[in-house]
């Protein structure tokens, strides 16, 4: 993450935090930086040295205005106007940890080779939630390579107890048996 989304990204939250409107902005930034993802070449002309200023800007109005909370368009006519509107994914995930930080929320991802049933996801959940002591917000992501059991990954962490990392513990200990 680079300084300049992490500094607009908190001194948006900080705005919305004093205005209770950080959940309402956290989504409307999430569905602006989808519509970014699926749209690169409305980034483009946001960023397009051929187009005015006030035309670039104009754009914003025409997609967004009445749409979003209005801190999310001054928000984005600022990085618009300073060149960085490239930044809003950045900007969006700062945001959301400020925000999961201030609310106690743990996101986590939980890799399957099958997707999970609701069942084990609250299971996941209840167990991560005592061993952790925040509220989890847990994602399933369906990887066949795993074969079988759970990955974990949250917080920069990863609890593996997968069959593919059995299975390669098993061969690198085989490998390092002398017989």
């Amino acid at each position: 993450m680079t300084q300049t989304a992490k500094n607009y990204a908190d001194a948006l939250f900080e705005l919305a935090r004093d205005e209770s409107a950080c959940e309402e902005i956290l989504s409307q930034l999430k569905g602006v930086r989808d519509i970014f993802h699926r749209e690169p070449d409305y980034v483009r002309l946001l960023s397009a040295a051929n187009l005015s200023m006030a035309q670039r800007l104009g754009a914003l109005d025409e997609a967004f205005s009445g749409r979003v909370h209005p801190y999310v368009l001054n928000f984005l006519k600022l990085l618009c106007e300073r060149g960085h509107i490239r930044e809003l994914p950045n900007c969006f995930h700062r945001f959301r940890v400020r925000y999961n930080t201030d609310h106690n929320i743990l996101e986590a991802t939980a890799v399957t080779a099958v997707p999970l049933s609701v069942a084990n996801v609250d299971r996941i959940v209840k167990k991560l939630q005592a061993l952790t002591g925040k509220r989890v917000s847990l994602q399933n992501r369906v990887d066949p390579a795993v074969l079988g059991g759970v990955r974990l990954e949250f917080e920069g962490k990863e609890l593996d107890g997968t069959l593919k990392s059995r299975l390669d513990g098993i061969e690198k200990t085989l490998s390092e048996t002398v017989l």
